[in-house]
Formats: C-alpha cells, sequence, structure tokens
C-alpha cells in the first residue's frame, strides 16, 4: 500500500492559500487605486431648462455628465399662462443649473428657486445675462440666431466650473453647437438675399426675431401682436388693418403661433385660408423629434417655402 505523506500536503495548501491572498489583495489594491478594475466615477450635474429648447442645449454642451429636466415641454399649452407644480418644485431643488428665459416669460420659475435654497445652485436668466432690459416687449428670445450660441457659451463656463477635468470635453461640444447653427443662419441669409422686405403677417411676436433676421417686413400693427400674446382682445382698429393685409394680399405670408389659439387668431386663419395666403405655423416649445437647431432651421424653411412657392406649412411634423 502507498504512503501519502500528510505533512507535505498541508503545507503545499498552505503555499496555494498564501498565493490566493496575495491575488486577492493585489486586485483590490489596484481598485482602490483606480487602476484597470475600478469603475469611472464622474459627477453628473443636475440641471433645469425652463423651456424644452434650453434643456436641450444644455444636454447637448453638458452630454454624458448632465443630467436634464425640462420644465415647459408641452406643444398643447400656452407658456404665458403655466403653471408649475410639485415635480417642477422637486427638480427645481435639486438642480445644480438652471438655464431660464426671463423677461417675465417664466416668472414662475423664480418663485420656484426662492420656495428651495441651494448653495450649489447657479441660475442663467438668459436675458438678463445677455444685457435685455426687463422691460423687453419681445421676450422670444431663442428665435434671435445670436442669442442661443451665447447661452450655449455660458452653459459651457459653468460646467467647466463645475466639472473642470472636463473642460475640453464641453469646449468640445460647445464648438459642435456653434457649427451647426450654420443651417439656420444660411436659410436666414438666403432669405435676406432674395426677399428682402417681403411682407408677412404674423398673429403675435413669437418669430419676429428669426423675421428681423431675415430681413422681411412684419406689416401686423404691434399692438395686435401684443394684445394677442397677452390674452387680450385686439382693438377694432387692429383687427381691421390685419384683415385688410390678408384680405387683400398684402403680405405674402400669415405667420401663426399654433400654442397661443384665440377667437382673435382663429379668424385670421381663416381670412387668410379664404385668400390663399400662405399659413406658417410656428412654436414657442420645442415640437418632437428636433433638437434646438433643427426646430429653428426647419421654421426658416418654412418660412422660405412660403415665400418661393406659396407653400404653407401650417403645424411642424
Amino acid at each position: 500500500m502507498k504512503k501519502f505523506n500528510i505533512k507535505s500536503k498541508a503545507n503545499g495548501l498552505e503555499k496555494l492559500l498564501a498565493i490566493f491572498t496575495v491575488i486577492i489583495f493585489f486586485s483590490i489594491s489596484l481598485t482602490g487605486c483606480g487602476g484597470p478594475s475600478s469603475a469611472k466615477s464622474e459627477k453628473t450635474i443636475q440641471a433645469v431648462g425652463a423651456e424644452n429648447e434650453y434643456a436641450d442645449v444644455i444636454k447637448q454642451i453638458g452630454g454624458e455628465y448632465v443630467s436634464v429636466t425640462s420644465i415647459m415641454n408641452n406643444l398643447s399649452a400656452d407658456p404665458h399662462s403655466y403653471e408649475s407644480n410639485t415635480k417642477d418644485a422637486n427638480a427645481v431643488s435639486k438642480a445644480e443649473l438652471i438655464v431660464q428665459n426671463g423677461i417675465g416669460y417664466d416668472d414662475f420659475m423664480n418663485k420656484l428657486e426662492s420656495g428651495s435654497s441651494n448653495s450649489k445652485r447657479t441660475v442663467i436668466d438668459v436675458g438678463k445675462s445677455l444685457g435685455y432690459s426687463k422691460n423687453t416687449p419681445n421676450p422670444h428670445l431663442w428665435y434671435d440666431p445670436k442669442v442661443m450660441p451665447k447661452v450655449a457659451k455660458l452653459i459651457a463656463e459653468n460646467l467647466e466650473k463645475q466639472n473642470p477635468d472636463q473642460k475640453k470635453y464641453f469646449e468640445d461640444r460647445l464648438t459642435k453647437f456653434n457649427n451647426s447653427m450654420k443651417g439656420y443662419t444660411d436659410v436666414l441669409n438666403e432669405i435676406k438675399k432674395n426677399y428682402s422686405k417681403a411682407g408677412v403677417a404674423v398673429t403675435e411676436p413669437v418669430a419676429d426675431y428669426m423675421l428681423n433676421a431675415a430681413g422681411v417686413d412684419t406689416k401686423t400693427p404691434w399692438t395686435f401682436q401684443t394684445a394677442v400674446m397677452n390674452g387680450t382682445d385686439p382693438s377694432p382698429q387692429d383687427v381691421k388693418m390685419q384683415q385688410d393685409l390678408l384680405k387683400n394680399k398684402k403680405v405674402k405670408v400669415f405667420l401663426y403661433n399654433q400654442q397661443a389659439v384665440d377667437d382673435a387668431a382663429k379668424n385670421q386663419l381663416k381670412i387668410a385660408r379664404a385668400n390663399k395666403v400662405p399659413v406658417v405655423g410656428v412654436y414657442e416649445t420645442m415640437p418632437p423629434k428636433h433638437n434646438y437647431q433643427t426646430w429653428m432651421e426647419d421654421e426658416a424653411k418654412n418660412l422660405l417655402k412660403a415665400l418661393k412657392n406659396g407653400v404653407s406649412t401650417e403645424k411642424m411634423s
């Protein structure tokens, strides 16, 4: 019968256990020191865009390092009459970065912010940050092609302060954003080149900044525009003047706000259709399947199609 050396086998087991212990210790040490086995740990910045177009730009600049909530994103609602809720308040309370339009457009944000203190929070009030007066009559700043690149830069600068290790990442995405604005400005330049001073009518001043940049002539009385924007009845004189523009085809396009629809606006739409004036629907809230740039570019393209070919695009897909 073959004899086994018990002591020899015990020594062998001890050596194996010792080797395994060293391997496990070495692996734990690597993990603790951020070696190959360590999980990537990066700061995720909580952000809020009062309007979904601003939320979209935050996401475009911040990418994987931000978690963004948009407050106003309903195409069927008039943003001027928006009422905040507890869900909005919760998002604002956690936010380290907030971008809001300002100039009285989203005053509810100020109430939400004052209702929850947060020492880490930075608020970019676009109107105030870019030097607009609080009495600026047209609050729809994002339609101005010069505005959003400045907002994007402010966003990038803030994100860099909060996460300095990713400065190049944010700067690269800012460059990409700025380059992608070319589609919008190119269409505006084409309109300005070929249809400068062409007459247009509007229900309210939603897209007026875009129309100014395109060089067209908005003939609707300003008092008519502000009355519709503020939910009041335009004067009989303004209504008559607006109807005359459409009935006698003194304008080439009628721009209709799909989110602020009252009786006066509906009546103007009927008159435009009856007199075959091309209608272009405009929005205050970014439609689905778009980012900010494609939204603005498509709005401008729809205006160009109306001027060039008499084509109506009442609703954006």
